[in-house]
Formats: structure tokens, sequence, C-alpha cells
């Protein structure tokens, strides 16, 4: 028999990121680690210069991820990351640039 365990909440968080970080690779470098970390989501320019980063995950993993968007190890330059948790939709497949 398997042992039960009590399975992390999934959750969606939602990061707007401004700074020097359209057409510099930001959104395929988010994508890597979202991938690395086995999140599903998608990173998207907005018109006023910002990302959207939308993922969907355990909250640990989450996370992880907000952490590697505030690192500064990212392409481009981030100023400021503004994020907002809610239940996750759960229609996403993958995670992809858009």
């Amino acid at each position: 028999m398997c042992a039960v365990s009590s399975a992390e909440p999934v959750v969606r968080l939602t990061a707007w990121v401004r700074g020097n970080v359209q057409g510099v690779g930001f959104r395929w470098w988010t994508r890597a680690r979202a991938l690395e970390l086995g999140l599903v989501g998608s990173a998207s320019n907005l018109r006023d210069g910002r990302v959207e980063v939308n993922a969907e995950g355990p909250e640990t993993t989450c996370r992880q991820l907000l952490v590697a968007l505030r690192s500064g190890d990212s392409p481009g330059r981030v100023d400021a990351v503004v994020e907002r948790w809610s239940d996750p939709r759960g229609n996403l497949v993958g995670f992809v640039e858009r």
C-alpha cells in the first residue's frame, strides 16, 4: 500500500515584472526556469513595457520562480516585481511565451 501524504496546495502566481525586460530574452529565460521547476503557465509582454508571468503549481515551487524573477540573474534589468496569489484555473498546459 502507498503511504498517503498531504499534498501541497496548488496555486496561481501572477507577477508583473517592470524594468528593461522586453526584447532581451526575459520571457525565454522565465519559461526555462518555470519548466525546470515543473510549472505551467505563460510569460507575456504588456504594452506598457512590463512582462506578465502567470504560473500554476505547488506554492513552494511558485515561490521559487518568484525568487528567480527577483534574483538579478535574468536577462535585462528587473526594477520591481508585483505579485498576486490566487486559486489555480487548471486550464494550462506547458509554459509558453506570448
